[in-house]
């Protein structure tokens, strides 16, 4: 692939458009004067409500990071599975930004179904739980009306994942926003870096190299009195059917930076490596500790990727660049060879993503990142499979494949038993590389 600059077709958001767009948004966030519109706010009030699917760290950052983006915003209703963390996170929250945190008890809610609640209750759905429901969870407040900020990754297997392009596909169709919480495209340093790529400071890409080393993430201990369904939510990054495992929970960062570089293309097919070495305790679920994955692109670039979530190891986290001209790497903003170059700046892209959203509703321009968090998201659920099956997998299949891991998130009960049980060593199964099948 040809990264000196010939045309800017097919190469996603560059330098000038992503300063171009920030710098907008950054005005309206701090003017505060940018027309209503259209959208949907609070009757006859220039209050935006805000509601919160899911009371974990992430989304208390997310929220907080909501209402420092507009002074006008009000958070009102929140939601998990557990009522204890809705009320501990209220009570957080109302101490950083006591002016903005309105809700009471009675838009306090928990289960499965908490989130129809919060929906009906906002203008505005920040969401981050678990990601098996950010597709539907989406899609929900979409068609009803509301716009909507999400994390990553936005599916965890193919059919979340087309459920979540299709929401995505339906917010621009009726004029909403929908924003990823893929942070790195709202990294004013990586855009630069991209960009400097595309310009050809490091000739023509060779290959890319994404790590993502470290320990395991959110262990925590068994509270006592919780079932097993109760249980396997409260740590839920640790249980497939509701996280999708690493390659989608964390390289998902990686490889939507990969694919910025090469021009939001898509890779054609991957083979993955991937199990349990060391974490293998009960407490660990049913994930696995190590995964590596190659890419392969049309042009014959190769994308080797790897995660790891083990204690006394090498740790690391770098999107390395290789070209023919010398190297970058996008996280450290940094280029070398030919060409040496680093960014100086400073960026806050969680904040970014939120004054983006928030300024895009005030003006009634709708900001849609369906472009490319679906896109990045199916490429990580595509060397997940690779990594269980051990069997190479095309982009064509994992397109053409229905398969979820069940039971489908509509499905899910308060009262039901979980899809996973411990066997009687109180160790969960796990995928076996050459005997699972997936597609």
């Amino acid at each position: 692939m040809a990264n000196s600059r010939k045309s800017g077709k097919g190469r996603g958001t560059t330098r000038r458009d992503f300063l171009k767009a920030s710098t907008v948004a950054a005005t309206a966030a701090v003017s505060g004067s940018l027309s209503i519109g259209n959208s949907a706010y609070a009757a006859g009030s220039d209050v935006i409500r805000v509601g919160m699917i899911g009371c974990g760290g992430r989304n208390t950052g997310a929220a907080a990071q909501a209402l420092t983006a507009d002074s006008g915003a009000r958070l009102v209703a929140m939601c998990d599975i557990f009522m204890d963390r809705v009320k501990a996170k209220r009570n957080a929250l109302k101490g950083q930004k006591p002016d903005q945190v309105t809700v009471d008890d009675d838009h306090c809610f928990a289960g499965f179904d908490g989130y129809k609640h919060v929906v009906e209750s906002s203008d505005v759905v920040v969401i981050a739980n678990a990601a098996k429901f950010h597709p539907l969870h989406s899609m929900t407040a979409i068609k009803a009306g509301k716009h909507v900020f999400v994390e990553k990754p936005h599916g965890t297997d193919p059919a979340g994942v087309r459920l979540m392009q299709q929401a995505a596909d339906l917010a621009k169709r009726k004029g909403l926003c929908i924003v990823s919480g893929l942070h790195s495209r709202y990294h004013t340093g990586y855009a630069e870096t991209v960009e400097r790529i595309y310009d050809g400071a490091i000739g023509e890409v060779v290959a890319i190299e994404e790590n993502f080393l470290r320990g395991p993430y959110g262990v925590i201990a068994r509270k006592e009195g919780l079932s097993e369904l109760e249980w396997q939510c409260s740590t839920q990054y640790h249980f497939r059917w509701l996280s999708g495992d690493d390659v989608p929970q964390s390289l998902v960062h990686n490889l939507d930076r990969s694919s910025w570089v090469m021009g939001n293309k898509v890779p054609v097919k991957c083979h993955g490596l991937g199990g349990r070495s060391s974490m293998t305790e009960p407490i660990y679920g049913d994930v696995f500790d190590h995964h590596s994955v190659v890419y392969e692109c049309e042009n014959g670039v190769r994308i080797y990727a790897f995660c790891r979530t083990t204690n006394g190891c090498h740790n690391d986290s770098s999107s390395v660049v290789l070209g023919s001209k010398g190297k970058a790497d996008v996280t450290r903003c940094r280029i070398w060879g030919e060409t040496t170059w680093r960014w100086q700046g400073r960026s806050n892209p969680y904040q970014r993503e939120h004054d983006v959203l928030f300024a895009a509703i005030r003006s009634g321009k709708p900001v849609n990142n369906g472009d490319y968090m679906a896109r990045s998201t199916m490429i990580t659920v595509m060397g997940q499979i690779s990594c269980y099956t051990g069997k190479e997998v095309t982009w064509e299949q994992v397109n053409q494949s229905d398969f979820y891991y069940p039971p489908k998130p509509e499905d899910c009960r308060d009262d039901m038993e979980p899809p996973v049980k411990a066997g009687a060593d109180g160790s969960y199964p796990v995928p076996k590389p050459g005997f699972t099948k997936m597609i």
